[in-house]
């Protein structure tokens, strides 16, 4: 068993993503720029937009938190992104989710202007990531497909199993694996809530992905000896004995999984910091407008 350090390579990754940075300021271009609307006071999504801000920084980004109250109405919302979509200075910005109950999720990310959606969700975006054209494609499963590249594990021909079919990982994971790429080719399985033998399908997989928030749901007798694990679950269980009152662990009991993988993603330092590093990725695509051409970079 070998873990796959997503920290270690998120931050080689960032290390090269900021010489390139660094080498469009210093020919007087401005350093790209990132901002994330949060909406209320969610803990998980204040965490999460902190370290994609710290991660901006880290290579040379400028980076900005535009933070709404919960009670924030839908309209109002989307009148900050339609000016977001029309700020030339901004390359990109994502709306973190979970949103309130009162907006509608769809509506909010349909509203972002395509060129400016970097975290790949808009539908054009994802239709293009489906016909292989230049995309901003989804971190998370950009993520899990660099980790695959970087460690040389191969899935040409291998039988993929994906847990879990949403529109942020499951979905968009399953056609990248399935893609003619150097990441790809292999033969992809999408279970979800209504599936049967899951646990018969979870053992087949050469290639098993968890990704439905489920805290140790994959146990030992449902990996195949020799697989490579996924672990996209980041799971808050309580435990007395940690700091906060609580530990993070993914969907898959790792303890009891490691032995039998050939390679497998802990929790946390896995696929999280992966996919930050995709979110600056896309953010760098933007500034580039290696995607859409209208504007002229560095403006």
């Amino acid at each position: 068993m070998a873990d796959i350090d997503g920290k270690s390579l998120a931050l080689q990754m960032q290390e090269q993503l900021a010489q390139e940075v660094q080498s469009a300021v210093a020919a007087g271009k401005r350093p790209p720029h990132l901002v994330a609307v949060l909406v209320g006071e969610n803990p998980a999504s204040r965490t999460y937009v902190r370290n994609k801000m710290l991660a901006c920084k880290r290579v040379g980004m400028t980076s900005q938190i535009l933070a709404l109250p919960n009670e924030t109405a839908e309209e109002e919302l989307l009148e900050h992104i339609r000016a977001l979509n029309a700020d030339a200075s901004v390359d990109g910005f994502i709306v973190q989710l979970p949103l309130p109950s009162h907006i509608d999720s769809d509506k909010v990310l349909l509203h972002i202007a395509p060129e400016k959606d970097v975290d790949g969700f808009h539908p054009l975006n994802i239709g293009r990531m489906t016909l292989g054209l230049p995309s901003y494609v989804p971190a998370t499963p950009w993520g899990i497909t660099q980790m695959l590249l970087h460690y040389n594990i191969p899935t040409e021909g291998k039988q993929c199993v994906i847990l879990g079919r949403s529109n942020i990982v499951g979905r968009p994971l399953s056609i990248l694996l399935s893609q003619n790429a150097p990441y790809g080719n292999a033969t992809v399985t999408v279970l979800h809530s209504r599936s049967r033998n899951v646990e018969r399908h979870c053992r087949e997989a050469d290639i098993l992905v968890a990704a439905i928030g489920k805290p140790h749901f994959v146990r030992a007798d449902m990996v195949k000896e020799g697989a490579v694990v996924i672990d996209v679950g980041i799971n808050k269980i309580p435990d007395p004995d940690a700091p906060k009152g609580y530990r993070i662990v993914g969907d898959v009991d790792y303890a009891a999984v490691k032995d039998k993988c050939s390679w497998i993603t802990p929790v946390p330092g896995g696929v999280g910091p992966m996919t930050v590093t995709g979110l600056l990725y896309n953010t760098w695509k933007a500034y580039r407008r290696e995607v859409y051409h209208s504007t002229p970079v560095g403006v």
